[in-house]
């Protein structure tokens, strides 16, 4: 059939009145004909109509019986009934039971007949298009709920963030960047090793803005495939890939006037890259598989603890991407060197898990505080947290932290915290010495578990999967 014309079926039980109307309306409407119910019916599993047209008297199956069938099978057309006869019960019952739009006595004018079918094809249209707003409609309340759900616990959380804990010259220079920054729409590079607390200062730049009153959104730019994670951040039209069965909005477009942290920019490919650089020139994304653009006004603050002048100069990182993203650097300096920052994060980890875990702890012992203050924190401050979790956790109601409740590790390290390192070998077979070492205590501290061993050594679970097979580790040994 054609697509152009609006689509019709008439039934009749009288042939030459079926051929003489496909003649009428054939100019202005694709018809489809049929002499019996039955006959209809069949078509109606073939094609998709616009309008029914159907006489009341035929043998077998009537009008208004055929039209209720009609009716089940495609609810949205629209039902005309053709009467030769002033049968007042078969036009009621058909009103009733079929939800005909109009009835037509016979015999007609073909004029009339006509431009009624044009007045009902304009009504299917009517209908379609309505039922497709209330539909984007729907999806779109569904979106803004969601976003709401989503901004109203993002602001919940904000207020149990606290401060940006710490008294060091080095975090008050921060925060003084960050006062400096945090108004206006300036692209920031957080730089620093992993756990110093990049994302969390993300977070106090964005809560602390003009933007604070729209989402902020976070994603790992490491964590997911190339595809899906440009299908995360810019969205993708249906039919980009195999799964994409709707449209999806991105990660940019559901942070419009608020901020995106995008962390370990650094392992981004280079087709990422280029639409990472789209945005921050002219502030506009290209969803997956589309071909057109989208404006969207959204703050980037990006993170790495990789040196991406060095990944620019391999290769492996846009320089022209680099300096866009590096406009506003800040770089958060590693725990070991702000130690006198260590007390007062310790008793507020203390504080925030004493009321998580519900345990009345009463501090913490100076002996256990100097064994924590002497670690060399490979994991920085994300380290520092899970120690003290874990301390709580093991800890009575009422008790004070002691080192008796301290890993075994932070023994180790008091005695030879930068000294009892091998005195022999390149520098590289000395690191690799000392990244096993750590591995393997992690593991028997741990029992093998590989997440808690890869929180406890500050890196990511996917990281130390990478280790153990470089090091030919199996960590099934330490169950």
């Amino acid at each position: 059939m054609e697509n152009h014309k609006p689509s019709v079926l008439i039934v009749d039980d009288q042939v030459e009145l079926l051929n003489s109307l496909k003649r009428l309306l054939r100019k202005d409407f694709s018809v489809e004909i049929a002499d019996s119910g039955f006959a209809a019916l069949e078509k109606l599993q073939q094609f998709e109509f616009s309008v029914i047209v159907s006489d009341q008297r035929m043998p077998e199956m009537d009008g208004v019986t055929f039209l209720s069938k009609a009716r089940e099978l495609q609810p949205d057309a629209i039902r005309i009934l053709l009467t030769a006869y002033a049968d007042i019960e078969a036009t009621i019952a058909a009103v009733n039971q079929a939800q005909i739009y109009q009835y037509i006595s016979k015999p007609f004018e073909p004029d009339d007949f006509r431009q009624i079918l044009k007045n009902a094809a304009h009504h299917f249209n009517l209908l379609r298009e309505n039922k497709r707003l209330q539909e984007e409609l729907k999806q779109a309340n569904q979106r803004l709920t969601t976003e709401n759900i989503v901004l109203k616990q993002q602001m919940e959380q904000h207020l149990d963030l606290g401060e940006f804990i710490g008294s060091s010259p080095s975090i008050l220079r921060i925060l003084k960047l960050v006062k400096k920054v945090k108004d206006t729409p300036t692209t920031v590079l957080l730089l620093g090793e992993t756990g110093t607390g990049k994302e969390m200062l993300a977070k106090i730049i964005h809560y602390n803005s003009n933007r604070a009153k729209n989402l902020f959104v976070a994603q790992n730019c490491a964590a997911i495939p190339d595809t899906l994670l440009q299908s995360e951040l810019f969205g993708h039209v249906k039919g980009a890939f195999t799964g994409a069965v709707k449209d999806k909005k991105g990660l940019f477009e559901l942070a419009d006037k608020g901020t995106i942290f995008l962390d370990e920019i650094g392992d981004t490919s280079p087709a990422l890259q280029m639409g990472l650089l789209r945005v921050l020139q002219e502030g506009e994304i290209r969803p997956l598989g589309a071909h057109f653009t989208r404006k969207v006004d959204v703050r980037v603050i990006a993170a790495t603890n990789k040196n991406l002048r060095e990944e620019v100069k391999k290769g492996r990182f846009r320089e022209d991407l680099f300096y866009r993203l590096s406009v506003f650097p800040i770089e958060l300096p590693p725990l070991r060197e702000r130690r006198e920052d260590i007390p007062d994060l310790v008793h507020h980890f203390i504080k925030k898990y004493s009321k998580r875990i519900r345990k009345n702890i009463a501090g913490i012992s100076n002996e256990a505080l100097q064994r924590l203050m002497q670690s060399p924190f490979p994991g920085n401050i994300r380290e520092l947290e899970n120690e003290i979790e874990r301390m709580v956790t093991l800890a009575d109601d009422g008790a004070v932290l002691d080192e008796s409740l301290l890993s075994p590790r932070f023994f180790d390290t008091q005695n030879r915290p930068f000294t009892a390192l091998p005195s022999s070998g390149s520098l590289k077979e000395v690191i690799n010495r000392i990244e096993y070492e750590m591995i393997t205590q992690a593991l028997k501290e741990n029992h093998g578990n590989i997440l808690r061993s890869a929180m406890q050594l500050g890196i990511s679970r996917v990281g130390l999967h990478k280790m153990l097979k470089r090091h030919q580790i199996d960590p099934m040994a330490f169950k």
